[in-house]
């Protein structure tokens, strides 16, 4: 599998936010994106996904042979494209259980009574060393800014996609929680999904190595380059880019 996004260039509000940008990611590999705030890292992912604030003017996203530029997000998500935005809604009344059993059943297309499904996730919860206290509550409401990065890693965890764009999911999270979101990333990607990460955590080489890193800055990607961009930058910052 490869997913290739080829000279994106998007526009929100009239003004463009994503310039030109290309990459390739293949099954199993990891690609860092950082850059200072307001770099587009943010945009870019959104728009691959089809956020509606986000109007793709120019350029293609590819997955293998076949153009999914202008699918819809819920037809990207069957094809195994997976998005953890940076801030996460809350869905009050929606239980977390229920929310994955509507998911699961559209993505899989599998018809299984939500009795089935519940004995499932619980026991995939008990796996990722979720409470199933946690499965009962509302999809975000009431969570520590820590645990809905869990429960998404968990939702990255049970789907298994293709491809995960993960906006900062390392942010506003202890120690323990970091581990384990990275043994859920270091996981899947021997499974062969591939990632695109946008972080701002310094040390993230101490929990994963990627095979690609790049710089972003007013909206186009100004440098790429292995592991040690990723160490120079942590030592020295965006302000030569």
């Amino acid at each position: 599998m490869q997913l290739k996004i080829n000279n994106l260039t998007v526009q929100a509000e009239e003004k463009k936010v994503v310039q030109d940008v290309s990459l390739s990611i293949g099954s199993g590999e990891v690609h860092i994106v950082m850059g200072s705030n307001g770099s587009g890292k943010s945009s870019l992912v959104n728009a691959i996904m089809g956020h509606p604030k986000y109007s793709i003017t120019e350029g293609s996203i590819v997955l293998d042979d076949e153009d999914i530029t202008s699918l819809s997000t819920d037809k990207k998500a069957k094809k195994g494209l997976f998005l953890s935005l940076q801030h996460l809604p809350e869905i009050d009344g929606v239980s977390f259980t229920n929310f994955l059993y509507r998911s699961y059943k559209e993505l899989s297309g599998k018809d299984i009574t939500l009795l089935e499904f519940n004995t499932h996730v619980k026991a995939e919860a008990k796996k990722y060393g979720l409470s199933p206290s946690f499965l009962k509550r509302s999809v975000n409401a009431g969570l520590s800014g820590g645990e809905k990065k869990q429960s998404e890693a968990f939702q990255l965890a049970f789907f298994e996609p293709k491809f995960a764009f993960l906006d900062e999911i390392d942010s506003g999270v202890d120690i323990d929680a970091v581990e384990k979101i990275f043994q859920v990333i270091n996981a899947l990607r021997k499974k062969g999904t591939g990632f695109l990460l946008i972080t701002h955590y310094g040390k993230i080489l101490e929990k994963i190595t990627p095979d690609f890193v790049h710089i972003m800055k007013d909206g186009k990607i100004v440098r790429s380059g292995g592991p040690e961009l990723a160490e120079e930058i942590a030592k020295k910052g965006f302000k030569e880019d």
